[in-house]
């Protein structure tokens, strides 16, 4: 994915500010950065989600605006950070709602193999049944997350998809989303907070701040103090533990 001179404002207000930008397939990326720096508006722009006033977005060499709706969503899938259905819907019935690019709501046994397959990934063949209303927030995140791992997308993009997970299944997240990369060839670009988990499981890290990028490049050269201490405005120490980086903040 490439983004050339790319610009969105909100009123007097400017969100980002000519981002250029290019994403390596096959690897797990992170934006991190401050609140209010732009990351979840840059992931929307591309998955076309808003529109952008200057710029392109390129997709395997073509611009994300000349694509059709319906082979957008076979070739990349977004999860934005609040999603909210009012419908009455069984967990199998919402991850289903993830094979509708391709049959548009005519499962075939194809569509229904993806369907479990991503039940079972985030462990939640238990709750097949069950409505959505009646879920707790990280299962309704998980199931979420299942829709997405239904698409099967070439490309994934997660905006702060470990919100409400505790730190167990916050940890198989990122294992699967790993998982995706290096054995599947996925390509994931996520938003997160927790750098602790964006320096563990990254390859690379954009770091943004005032809706520019500031750093971007491999995870080792990204999780240092020389970068992060100017990006958060604070005090970041960095230790080494097993061979890999954790930031300690507080």
């Amino acid at each position: 994915m490439k983004i050339e001179g790319l610009s969105k404002t909100i009123g007097s207000h400017t969100i980002l500010k000519d981002i250029d930008l290019t994403i390596k397939k096959g690897k797990l990326t992170a934006l991190i950065g401050p609140n209010g720096a732009g990351k979840s508006t840059l992931l929307a722009s591309m998955s076309r989600l808003i529109p952008t006033e200057t710029g392109h977005i390129y997709l395997n060499g073509q611009d994300l605006k000349g694509f059709k709706s319906r082979n957008l969503a076979q070739q990349l899938a977004i999860l934005k950070q609040i999603n909210h259905l009012n419908l009455q819907l069984s967990v199998e019935e919402l991850v289903a709602f993830g094979r509708f690019p391709y049959s548009k709501g005519r499962l075939t046994k194809q569509d229904r193999d993806k369907i479990q397959m991503a039940l079972d990934y985030l462990g939640l063949q238990p709750l097949a049944d069950e409505l959505i209303q009646n879920l707790s927030g990280g299962q309704l995140q998980r199931a979420y997350i299942a829709m997405v791992l239904a698409q099967d997308t070439d490309y994934i993009l997660l905006d702060e998809p470990l919100n409400n997970l505790d730190m167990n299944f916050a940890l198989q997240m990122m294992q699967l989303l790993q998982t995706l990369v290096q054995q599947f060839g996925k390509t994931v670009i996520i938003v997160l907070h927790d750098i602790n988990f964006a320096a563990s499981f990254a390859d690379d890290i954009i770091a943004m701040k005032s809706g520019q990028i500031v750093a971007h490049d491999t995870t080792e050269r990204i999780i240092t103090e020389a970068v992060l201490n100017p990006l958060y405005e604070m005090t970041v120490r960095i230790k080494e533990i097993d061979g890999k980086k954790l930031c300690l903040y507080f």
